[in-house]
């Protein structure tokens, strides 16, 4: 869920570096660099990049551009193509068949090598990615310019990740995830930080 819905699960970021003041008026053509490339007439099985907060379609920021007040705003949209394991089976075990019925009626025995094997999984893999549409999904980023804090509309781990790599391409800047621990870590300083790093939790009840 964005931060347009109802109720939205975010992570909360801070920038580990000092911001240069030069970066300001690239944000949008940096943005552009990295923009989303879609999928949908190839056979990728992925492709991600950033895309208009306000539109997911609008990956040059056309409708709207990424400065908002004192934030700036952006989509991290993910599309992924998917096949059913049960449809994989099905059209590699007809494919498996095929070519063991060539096999018998060109070298006179029903038999098909490991590599083969291989070679066909993944040419059976290829012909389905083609013909199946790739599931799109847009994940909300809001950058607070006054206090450095980046937001992001997931806690899903793989996503974190993936957001905190594009992050830094794109921007040359480091992201740190504001937990309990680094926030206290921030407070008492590195001094501390193996007195946080032995403490155990305690169970109230």
């Amino acid at each position: 869920m964005g931060f347009l819905s109802a109720s939205a699960s975010f992570t909360r970021y801070r920038i580990i570096e000092e911001i240069p003041d030069t970066l300001w008026p690239e944000i949008a053509d940096r943005l552009r660099r990295n923009a989303f490339k879609d999928i949908d007439h190839t056979s990728d099985e992925r492709s991600f990049g950033w895309v208009a907060f306000d539109d997911m379609l609008d990956a040059d920021w056309r409708t709207a551009p990424p400065q908002k007040g004192e934030f700036i705003t952006m989509g991290l949209r993910l599309d992924t193509r998917r096949v059913s394991p049960a449809v994989f089976k099905k059209h590699l075990a007809l494919a498996l068949a095929d070519e063991m019925a060539r096999m018998e009626q060109t070298k006179g025995k029903a038999y098909v090598s490991r590599d083969r094997k291989t070679e066909l999984k993944e040419q059976t893999k290829l012909r389905l990615m083609a013909r199946t549409l790739p599931i799109p999904a847009q994940f909300d980023v809001v950058w607070n310019t006054t206090s450095g804090v980046v937001y992001l509309a997931s806690i899903q781990s793989k996503l974190r990740a993936l957001f905190e790599d594009m992050f830094t391409m794109t921007f040359d800047l480091h992201l740190e995830p504001m937990t309990p621990y680094y926030q206290a870590l921030a407070r008492l300083g590195e001094e501390r930080a193996s007195a946080l790093e032995d403490l155990e939790p305690t169970i109230f009840v």
